[in-house]
């Protein structure tokens, strides 16, 4: 063998630590996600609290993603599926799910808090498994359906429903919260269908370009145009980048090379992001039910989509 000749161990030892790096990249590329998409919820509460509606913030949230995802499109066109009527249709129910993601998740933020409407949305993977044994796409065991009714505990500990006093979770900030987990669970569904008939950017156009559709109506108009001259614009430019521009690539790459049970841990950065700015920037305090409630929330969700995903999920 000649000195600069490589053995089979020698090349599959190369190959096995490329595929390391390219994982570890990989994984830092969701926890970048997750972390852009857990400051997107204290920005958008930083927001409200200063008088915008949470519609005209999801609003420019997704415009901006929007942006983001065409000129992705445009530097990386080939083999879109944009000919494709089953892209443009799964695609749009993407674009619905993401829609009432966004909008639900700053209601709840307005009506409750940032920690808990991050910790409510977190509960997204519950909907889908619910959907699945709906749809038989996955078999219910009972397991998973104890998992379930633990998320459900967590949330009646966290909202605290059992309370109405005024430190208790307002009906409209814990089913704000719930529904834009459901409309999450509606986005990776739509995404899942519509991934056969092209690419993720194409994909995430239609979907934008359906979210800057649907929210543009319930939003107050005069805020939607005033946006463009208040001082507060530097803000939502940072929300658009960091929770639909960015995040969104960062985390569709990142998908690439990480495994599952992995992204589905490392997910936890982003309610665990939320709170802490919640709770440092915005000055939102919980009690220590609350708290049990949010730990028992994400340490059973992230138990659940480890140990057995969903086909669709």
């Amino acid at each position: 063998m000649r000195s600069g000749a490589q053995g089979p161990h020698s090349q599959r030892g190369s190959r096995l630590k490329q595929h390391k790096t390219g994982a570890t990249v990989s994984t830092v590329f969701v926890v970048m996600a997750a972390l852009c998409w857990g400051l997107s919820g204290g920005i958008g509460g930083l927001l409200m609290a200063d008088g915008w509606d949470p519609f005209v913030v999801s609003f420019y949230r997704g415009a901006i993603g929007l942006l983001f995802v065409l000129v992705w499109l445009v530097v990386r066109p080939r083999g879109s599926g944009l000919s494709d009527r089953r892209l443009w249709f799964w695609s749009a129910i993407a674009g619905l799910g993401v829609a009432g993601n966004f909008a639900f998740y700053f209601v709840s933020i307005a009506e409750a808090s940032v920690a808990v409407a991050a910790t409510l949305m977190y509960c997204a993977p519950v909907f889908v498994y619910l959907v699945s044994f709906a749809l038989r796409l996955e078999r219910p065991t009972l397991g998973k359906w104890a998992a379930i009714a633990m998320v459900m505990v967590g949330v009646v500990l966290l909202t605290r429903v059992y309370e109405t006093g005024a430190g208790s979770v307002t009906l409209i900030g814990a089913g704000a919260g719930l529904l834009s987990g459901l409309s999450y669970a509606v986005f990776i569904f739509g995404f899942k269908y519509a991934a056969p008939h092209g690419t993720p950017q194409a994909i995430l156009v239609v979907a934008f370009a359906a979210l800057v559709s649907i929210l543009i109506w319930p939003g107050d108009a005069g805020q939607v145009i005033g946006v463009l001259s208040t001082p507060s614009w530097p803000l939502f430019a940072v929300l658009g980048v960091l929770g639909a521009g960015l995040s969104f690539i960062f985390y569709i790459v990142g998908l690439n090379h990480t495994a599952p049970a992995v992204a589905s841990i490392v997910a936890m950065v982003e309610p665990v992001t939320a709170s802490l700015f919640g709770v440092v920037v915005l000055h939102e305090s919980l009690v220590a039910m609350q708290l049990l409630g949010m730990g028992l929330i994400l340490v059973t969700v992230t138990a659940l989509s480890v140990v057995s995903r969903p086909r669709l999920a």
